[in-house]
């Protein structure tokens, strides 16, 4: 399904909910405490900013006696082979998002990776797949880097532990194509990047990958990775404690301009590495 029919899809499946809660004489915090999220959350599903996961669409089914057609579209519209099942809800608020901060303990972040980069990841994690499906995956997430070139790009402030800038993938010519291509970004002001230093301990290991999302007219989102999951989290005390995390990460980080020297150097150390072989 093509992108843009794919947001109009979405669009449709926040319409429909909010003419029949209107009709029901609901306001968003009455059906959003019967499904269990938040009315802040209610809105941002009826707004299309944001993706319900299954088991709600089946719960807003329910309180609005839809007889399962919000349950069958979302099963038709998670169905997305661009992006892995456990990331595809936390990928989807990027592109309404007006500031995006990201921590990366080991790999670039699919926002900052080059095609190659990126292919080099999807085959390490899936090492039997077909050609085509990688290649599906490589350009979905290449696509969404798309947001960090459009005149309404996000703020996006991104960390990067310095194993990032060491752990080889995909060999030393992508490593460096990887690095040059941050750093242009860095230059040209359409990011800004920080990088963790070893010596700064056990912040890697504390955190984990982290994403925190803000949004024009509703609560900010975050979202940690791990091996096959990428869960959102909405909850207004869990993401007040992740911006903490991120605020003592940013604050152990090296400055901007001397983050932009250590990746402008390892970038030069792969290139050199390239060169030789």
């Amino acid at each position: 399904m093509a992108n843009g029919s794919r947001q109009a899809a979405w669009e449709f499946f926040g319409a429909e909910p909010r003419r029949r809660r209107e009709e029901a004489g609901f306001t968003q915090v009455v059906p959003g405490a019967r499904v269990f999220v938040s009315g802040g959350c209610t809105g941002q599903f009826e707004q299309a900013i944001r993706k319900p996961q299954l088991d709600v669409a089946q719960r807003i089914g329910e309180v609005l006696q839809t007889d399962g057609i919000f349950e069958r579209l979302c099963r038709k519209l998670i169905d997305d082979r661009r992006y892995a099942d456990y990331f595809a809800k936390a990928a989807e608020p990027e592109a309404p998002a007006i500031s995006i901060s990201e921590f990366a303990p080991a790999l670039a972040p699919g926002l900052l990776q080059t095609p190659e980069y990126a292919r080099a990841v999807t085959l390490a994690m899936n090492p039997c797949t077909p050609d085509e499906s990688i290649e599906e995956r490589v350009s979905g997430r290449i696509e969404r880097a798309r947001i960090l070139k459009d005149a309404t790009r996000p703020t996006y402030w991104g960390i990067l532990h310095e194993n990032v800038l060491r752990v080889p993938v995909g060999g030393p010519e992508v490593m460096a194509e990887q690095r040059e291509y941050v750093a242009s970004l860095a230059r040209d002001r359409a990011v800004v990047v920080q990088v963790l230093p070893c010596m700064a301990g056990a912040y890697a290991v504390m955190t984990g990958s982290l994403k925190l999302m803000e949004f024009e007219d509703t609560p900010p989102t975050a979202c940690t990775e791990a091996v096959y999951s990428g869960p959102l989290l909405d909850d207004p005390a869990v993401v007040k404690r992740t911006y903490s995390a991120y605020d003592l990460l940013r604050a152990a980080a090296l400055s901007p301009e001397a983050s932009l020297g250590l990746i402008e150097s390892a970038a030069k150390d792969h290139r050199r590495c390239a060169s030789a072989t």
